[in-house]
C-alpha cells in the first residue's frame, strides 16, 4: 500500500482529500503544520507528499526544501491558492513534481497522484547506462551524473532527461515530450511549464546553459538532444 503524507491546515479540505485518498487504497498520514509535517516525514517513509503552501507556522516552500534535503527523491505535489506564474515556477524550481491550484476538483488531484505513483512503479525493461560525453544516466539506479558527480533531479527532470537521451539527434515536438513524460496521461502542465523544466535541466547538465550543447531548441518545433549517446 502506497503511503502519502498530506499537509493541509484546512480541516474540511484535509478530511475530504484524506477520505478520497483512502478510498483509492492509499495509506494517509495528515499533518496541519510545518512542525507536524517535519516530525512525520523524519520518522516515516512516504511514497508521495501533498503539500499546502500556506501553513500556520511557515510555508510549503521551506518545507519542500527540508523534505528534499532529507530525501532527494521525495515526490511532492503542491496545493496552492497562488496561481501566478512566479509562484508556480518557484515551486517547480525547488523540486516540486506537480502543482494544483485551489479551488480544484478532488478527482483531478487523484489523477495527478496516480500519475506520480505510476512513475515510481515504472521499471525499465532493460536497465542500462546511457552515456553522452560527460553526462551519464543510470536507469537501474535512476540517477544521473555529470563528470562522475551526481546530478540531483526530480522525478520529472529524470524522465525528461531519459526521453532526450533515448532519442539522440531526434527533434521532439513539445506535445510529444509532454506525452512521454506524463506516460500517456493527459499532461497536467502546459508548454510554458515545460520550458521551465527544460531550463532547469539545462542548468544541471550544460556547461553554459545560455549556449546549450546537449539540449538544443528546434525553432518552431521543440527540442533535440544534440550529442551521440552510447548504451553500456
Amino acid at each position: 500500500m502506497n503511503k502519502i503524507l498530506l499537509v493541509e491546515d484546512d480541516e474540511a479540505l484535509g478530511l475530504a482529500i484524506e477520505f478520497s485518498l483512502k478510498n483509492e487504497g492509499y495509506e494517509v498520514v495528515r499533518a496541519a503544520s510545518v512542525k507536524e509535517a517535519k516530525q512525520e516525514f523524519d520518522q516515516h517513509t512516504f511514497d508521495l507528499t501533498i503539500l499546502d503552501i500556506g501553513l500556520p507556522d511557515g510555508n510549503g516552500y521551506d518545507l519542500c526544501l527540508h523534505f528534499k534535503k532529507q530525501k532527494e527523491s521525495a515526490v511532492i505535489i503542491f496545493l496552492t491558492a497562488l496561481d501566478e506564474e512566479a509562484n508556480v515556477v518557484m515551486g517547480l524550481d525547488i523540486g516540486g513534481d506537480d502543482y494544483i491550484t485551489k479551488p480544484f476538483r478532488v478527482k483531478e488531484l487523484m489523477s495527478r497522484v496516480k500519475v506520480q505513483m505510476r512513475k515510481q512503479r515504472r521499471s525499465e525493461t532493460s536497465p542500462m547506462i546511457l552515456a553522452s560525453e560527460n553526462v551519464k544516466l543510470d536507469t537501474n539506479l535512476i540517477k544521473a551524473y555529470k563528470n562522475h558527480e551526481n546530478i540531483p533531479l526530480t522525478n520529472l527532470e529524470y524522465k525528461l532527461l531519459l526521453t532526450f537521451m533515448m532519442n539522440p539527434h531526434k527533434a521532439l515536438k513539445r506535445d510529444e515530450i509532454l506525452m512521454k513524460v506524463s506516460e500517456g496521461e493527459d499532461a497536467f502542465f502546459d508548454e510554458n511549464t515545460l520550458s521551465v523544466y527544460i531550463k532547469r535541466l539545462r542548468d544541471k547538465v550544460e556547461d553554459n546553459p545560455k549556449n546549450p550543447q546537449f539540449i538544443v531548441t528546434q525553432r518552431g518545433l521543440g527540442y533535440r538532444w544534440n550529442k551521440d549517446v552510447n548504451r553500456e
